[in-house]
């Protein structure tokens, strides 16, 4: 096969090549087989490997993506919010970074054995309820400025669907229908190829009736119980199995062939291993999946156990987002990589909140300077300008490297510390030559990176801009009021003629209290998250909490 010079896919934080490889398309046993299609030049960590493989895709500049979506049948928490923001995270620099078109698809559990018991105790109907929590975590993601997928699908509206697919993969004789009217996956009938995430050893079986053939058989059709949802199919009333739903609603959009999909690790086994299991049963393929990611666990500061409903042992996004914002959280979430366990404490959102603070002060210093109201010595341009080109070149193979956002933050905080270090205000103006453009550039490589992230560095919140701009407008009238008082206060007297000069002229004792209550409302203004600072040459102040300044 010929192969064609490398395609250069232009983005805006830098620049990565894509070109046609050659691979046997087809599996033997558990063997992992390199995709035939187009090298992206990226790295990702596979799960069904166990190590970094070069992301191949099967169509030039186009990703197919599968993930899990919730069951809905209670609050989304923090430990979905995670594996849903590293994944979006890892969606926005495939297509911002390096021009790759993700195509992704999530299904939403809307009929499941949890959710038919939160109805029968809440006394109103499954699809009630699902679509009570669905709408609530949709909410939830748009809120955690999490990306939707290109579309969601409900299991109830592919039941159709999922009777075809179990009846294909009876038809292949890898399935087997029971008296009772279950029908279960004969994973005997597959061989050493079951268990190519976990390995066939880590397998325990399914609660089941005892017409299974192995222990380890799982469910594809549910026949019916009394106060339970159920559908017609060849084998009695009934509704699907846990797994079937992902290997059918995937198959449905994407065919026999998927690039990636994602999950949290604890969805690996038994969920996506049978997935991969039906899927590669029905169309009689070697290698479904090409790359499966999962998100490492969060878990509470100091528990080896892992965030999560059925532990009682979680924090509902809402409530989270009462006490922290969603740039907070993505930044908490930044600085780890995605396939790493993470502790939840006040001290790791901390962490993120300061990192965020750090960035945010320096933006409004280089922003003062620019506007030539901070005054520093002369800047070394030359060296500032080789940072930011040797910052872009570390944030691109960091991100080609598996995703490496801690590389990519801290390569950021590293750039932030060598332009503070340049802004060094004096307390006299001098004649210096002024450098602003170098500053401008890393604002906007700063901002533009976080906002390939997710994270608005602009802040932008719910309330009008006509609120906030008024907010600014008080804020900057009530410190130009301050700065006249305090001019005024700090004036001494002429001396009248013939009286002898004071050495050392100081302001009269009348004016005393108004500098006390300058500082007074300096402190207090302060402590409400505006701060002033008084320069020989300018009065600047900043909103810290969210706001801009000047």
């Amino acid at each position: 096969q010929a192969v064609s010079q490398p395609a250069v896919i232009g983005s805006p934080i830098g620049r990565c090549t894509i070109g046609p490889v050659s691979a046997s398309c087809t599996g033997v046993g558990k063997k992992w087989t390199r995709p035939t299609g187009y090298d992206t030049g990226l790295k990702t960590y596979n799960s069904l490997t166990k190590q970094k493989e070069p992301l191949v895709l099967a169509q030039e500049g186009i990703a197919t993506w599968y993930s899990c979506g919730p069951t809905v049948y209670d609050h989304a928490h923090l430990g979905h919010a995670c594996s849903y923001v590293r994944f979006d995270i890892i969606q926005r620099v495939l297509s911002r970074v390096f021009g790759i078109n993700v195509i992704h698809v999530m299904v939403i559990t809307d009929i499941d054995d949890k959710i038919i018991r939160r109805a029968l105790e809440k006394s109103i109907s499954p699809t009630v309820l699902a679509r009570m929590y669905e709408e609530e975590f949709k909410n939830d993601m748009l809120a955690l400025k999490v990306l939707p997928p290109a579309v969601y699908l409900r299991v109830t509206e592919n039941i159709p669907q999922i009777v075809a697919f179990i009846e294909g993969i009876i038809r292949n004789e890898h399935a087997y229908a029971t008296k009772q009217g279950d029908v279960y996956f004969d994973i005997g009938s597959i061989g050493d190829r079951y268990g190519k995430l976990m390995g066939a050893g880590d397998a325990t079986g399914e609660p089941g009736d005892r017409e299974k053939r192995d222990s380890r058989d799982f469910a594809l059709w549910k026949a019916s119980k009394p106060q339970e949802p159920s559908w017609e199919s060849p084998w009695g009333k009934g509704r699907p199995g846990w797994h079937i739903e992902c290997s059918t609603i995937a198959s449905s959009v994407f065919g026999s062939q998927l690039d990636f999909h994602s999950g949290g690790i604890d969805l690996a086994f038994p969920h996506h291993e049978n997935e991969i299991a039906q899927c590669e049963a029905y169309h009689q393929c070697g290698q479904w999946g090409n790359y499966f990611l999962h998100s490492g666990h969060l878990h509470l500061k100091g528990s080896a156990e892992k965030m999560s409903k059925s532990l009682n042992n979680y924090i509902t996004i809402k409530d989270f987002l009462e006490s922290y914002s969603a740039n907070e959280f993505r930044m908490f979430c930044l600085l780890t990589k995605y396939r790493s366990a993470i502790d939840y404490s006040d001290a790791s959102l901390n962490e993120a909140r300061s990192s965020l603070a750090t960035i945010t002060a320096f933006t409004h210093d280089a922003q003062a300077y620019m506007r030539g109201q901070l005054q520093c010595p002369a800047v070394e341009e030359g060296a500032l300008w080789e940072r930011l080109a040797e910052t872009k070149a570390n944030v691109v193979r960091a991100l080609a490297d598996d995703f490496d956002t801690p590389r990519v933050v801290n390569a950021i905080m590293s750039l932030v510390y060598h332009g503070n270090r340049q802004l060094q205000p004096i307390t006299k103006p001098d004649r210096s030559p002024r450098s602003p453009a170098v500053f401008g550039a890393f604002l906007a490589y700063i901002r533009e990176v976080f906002e390939v992230l997710g994270v608005d560095l602009l802040d932008r919140k719910a309330h009008s801009v006509d609120s906030s701009g008024t907010l600014e407008n008080v804020v900057e009238q009530l410190a130009r009021f301050r700065s006249d008082v305090r001019a005024f206060a700090l004036s001494v007297q002429e001396t009248p003629p013939g009286e002898p000069a004071h050495a050392s002229p100081s302001p009269c004792s009348e004016k005393l209290p108004l500098l006390k209550a300058c500082d007074t409302l300096r402190k207090d203004l302060a402590s409400m998250g505006v701060h002033i600072r008084v320069s020989a040459c300018v009065c600047q102040w900043r909103l810290l909490k969210g706001g801009r300044g000047r």
